[in-house]
Parts: structure tokens; C-alpha cells; sequence
């Protein structure tokens, strides 16, 4: 096993062991992916100012996130098709989560149903909707999720019409996937995901396929997925949600400061910070250039978390410093589950978690509640 210091070393680790139709999945942007690529390039012009001959004891990176109580100020995003990265992986990643005292969002289009990670975790989660046309399935979907005792519901807004991401189409991504004989070889240079994916049971979309009608099996599901996303999703439809829901209601997808303004009049207890990672308008801006005037706007008003481009605690830091009150992470995680399952999930919440600590104990602070701007250079953000 190589040595494991940064969120690329799992990266590497998970590109050697993931197929590449699903390694590219999580690791692509739409397009010519430039807003993927200064999602994580745009973190790198914000400077910290070190601070020297302050006491560093007694750290803590303890908040709350949506009310809740966390460890520290990251929660792992929706991710489709998490479970296709290593068997059961929501499941994995979940526990991982638990153990770490962080949040986990499990993404409507999972492999493991909401029912599986319930049955395999004991702390509440989060879980992640698209607005979709069967208001029948939405409504049961919904109700799932209270029976699960999901604390929170995050709405996604930005994925009504799809972002083409390139990879997959050459790659024969699809439901089910393109069974090619470049696929098939790929995968069977992947013994460890093919032996994991042979002793479960768990290869479908196991929130939909089984709940929502005519959707028996994979084949079926395609036609299911092309026609669901809702284009007609406007700010009605997202009171329609919360008045299902009843609970916690976190808004993803908000990039515009006008945006920002609806969310947080609309009543929601959260709104995110998002691009969807890259992976819809190829050319927009990236969400930690996008932070900062959504703050001065309503930071007052609705609590704001933010994702897209973390790869290190700094970045979270960084983040935080910029008024977010949470960061969600996605692609690290994802590489942290391809590269080694549920130690690997476990393995990238820890190095993010020292990053952090340490960085924040050089930048003179030792709560992570008192951070803010005075900790970047100014210039620089």
C-alpha cells in the first residue's frame, strides 16, 4: 500500500483501481470542464496571514452545520452512482461519516437505497431530491426519508436540463452502462472493484428502481431518467417541496446573488454555494468566487455552506474564512471510497480534518467559530 499524505495520493490510488467509465464519471466537467478545473485553481490566490507567539492549545473545529452538531465544518455531498465507485458505497461512506461525526447526504440517484443506509447506520443523514415530473414518486420519496429519519432534505436546482460532460459519452455511461469490449477489458484490469461488485447485491438505482412506476429493472430505468428532470422547476415548486418535507431544507445550486436573495426568502434553513463540481454550465464561475458577495448579500439572512473544489483543509479554511458556515465534499471522498472503501472515506475526512487544524493554529486561532476574513491577506480574496 503506497503512502497515503493528501487527498491526491487517494486520487491516484482511486484511478488505479476504479473502471474508467466510472472514475471519469466522478472525476469530469462539462464541456471544456474550465469551470471544474478553477473550482479548485481559483482557492490557490487566497494567501493566509501567519501568525506567531500565540497559545495553540486546546484546539476545536466542533460547530453546527444546519443546527447539527459537527466534528468539523464538512459534510459529504450527493454523489450519483457512489455505490458503482466501490460495492455498497453509500453504505461505506455513510458509516465512514457517522464515525467521523460529520454529515452524510446520500444523492437520489445512489446505488444503495435510503432504506439500506438507514438500516446501516445509527446517526441521521441527509438526503439530496431533484424536482422531478412524477409528483407521485416525489411525494413517496419524500415520505422514505422521514421514515429513515433523515434530519435534513437538500433540494438540488441547477440539474433540471443535463451539462454534457464528454467523458461519459465516449466512455458509454448510460443506464445501464455500454457493455463494450474497451469496457469489459478495463474492468477485468480492476480485480478489486470486480470482486466487490460480485459478492453484492446492490447494481441498480435502489431509490428508484422497485419504488417508481414501470421502473422494474435497469433497462427500464433509462427511459425513467431521461424524462424525469422537471425543466418547469421554478420558485412555486420549491415551496410545493418544502411544504412536503416539513423539516430542514437546504437549497444546492445557488451561484447568483439574486439567486441567493430568493433562497433565502423562500424560507430555506440552508442554501449551498454550487456549480454542481463543473459538471453543468461549463464556463460559469467558480463557487469560491462566487462566496463571497453571496455572503455580504444574505449572510444575515440564511445560513450558507458551499461546494466544489475542496482538496485540502486549507481549502476549507479558506471557505470558512469567507463567510461559509459549512463545505461539502465530493470528488475527495469519491477518490477516498475507489481507493480503499470505507478505511479510504475514513482515511480523506482525517487528512482534511489535520489540514485544517493545523493551519488554523498557524494562522493564530484556535475555534474554528472565531475564523474569519482577518486570516487571509487581504489582496488576496
Amino acid at each position: 500500500m503506497p503512502l497515503i499524505t493528501n487527498i491526491e495520493d487517494l486520487r491516484v490510488l482511486a484511478e488505479s483501481r476504479v473502471p474508467r467509465m466510472f472514475y471519469d464519471y466522478a472525476d469530469s466537467g462539462a464541456w471544456t470542464e474550465s469551470t471544474y478545473r478553477a473550482n479548485s485553481s481559483d482557492f490557490s490566490a487566497i494567501k493566509f496571514r501567519q501568525r506567531v507567539a500565540v497559545n495553540m492549545e486546546n484546539r476545536s473545529l466542533r460547530t453546527t452545520m444546519a443546527g447539527q452538531e459537527v466534528s468539523m465544518p464538512v459534510a459529504l455531498a450527493p454523489t450519483g452512482l457512489t455505490g458503482m465507485q466501490h460495492a455498497d458505497g453509500e453504505i461505506l461512506a455513510a458509516k465512514a461519516a457517522e464515525k467521523a461525526g460529520v454529515p452524510f447526504t446520500l444523492s437520489t440517484m445512489s446505488i444503495c437505497s435510503i432504506e439500506d443506509v438507514a438500516a446501516n447506520t445509527t446517526a441521521p443523514f441527509w438526503f439530496q431530491v431533484y424536482f422531478l415530473k412524477d409528483r407521485d414518486f416525489m411525494r413517496r420519496l419524500i415520505e422514505r426519508a422521514k421514515a429513515a429519519r433523515c434530519s435534513a432534505l437538500v433540494l438540488t436546482l441547477d440539474l433540471q436540463i443535463l451539462g454534457q460532460r464528454h467523458k461519459d459519452l465516449r466512455n458509454g455511461l448510460s443506464a445501464p452502462p455500454k457493455i463494450t469490449l474497451k469496457n469489459l477489458i478495463n474492468m477485468a484490469s480492476k480485480p478489486r472493484w470486480c470482486w466487490g461488485m460480485l459478492n453484492t447485491k446492490r447494481h441498480a438505482f435502489g431509490n428508484i428502481v422497485g419504488h417508481a412506476s414501470d421502473v422494474s429493472d435497469m433497462s427500464s430505468l433509462s427511459s425513467w431518467t431521461a424524462e424525469q428532470f422537471d425543466p418547469a422547476l421554478d420558485w412555486d415548486q420549491v415551496a410545493w417541496v418544502r411544504k412536503q418535507w416539513g423539516g430542514k431544507l437546504i437549497l444546492k445550486g445557488i451561484l447568483d446573488v439574486e439567486d441567493a436573495r430568493l433562497a433565502a426568502q423562500c424560507g430555506a434553513d440552508a442554501l449551498i454555494v454550487s456549480n454542481h463540481g463543473g459538471r453543468q454550465l461549463d464556463g460559469a464561475q467558480s463557487s469560491i468566487g462566487a462566496l463571497p458577495p453571496i455572503v455580504d448579500a444574505v449572510g444575515n439572512q440564511i445560513e450558507i455552506h458551499m461546494d466544489g473544489g475542496i482538496r485540502s483543509g486549507q481549502d476549507v479554511l479558506k471557505a470558512i474564512a469567507l463567510g461559509a458556515k459549512g463545505v461539502y465534499i465530493g470528488r475527495p471522498f469519491l477518490y477516498g471510497l475507489g481507493a480503499m472503501g470505507e478505511e479510504g472515506v475514513t482515511t480523506c475526512i482525517e487528512i482534511l480534518r489535520k489540514e485544517m487544524d493545523i493551519t488554523m493554529a498557524l494562522c493564530g486561532l484556535t475555534d474554528i467559530n472565531k475564523v474569519d476574513k482577518n486570516i487571509l491577506l487581504p489582496g488576496t480574496f
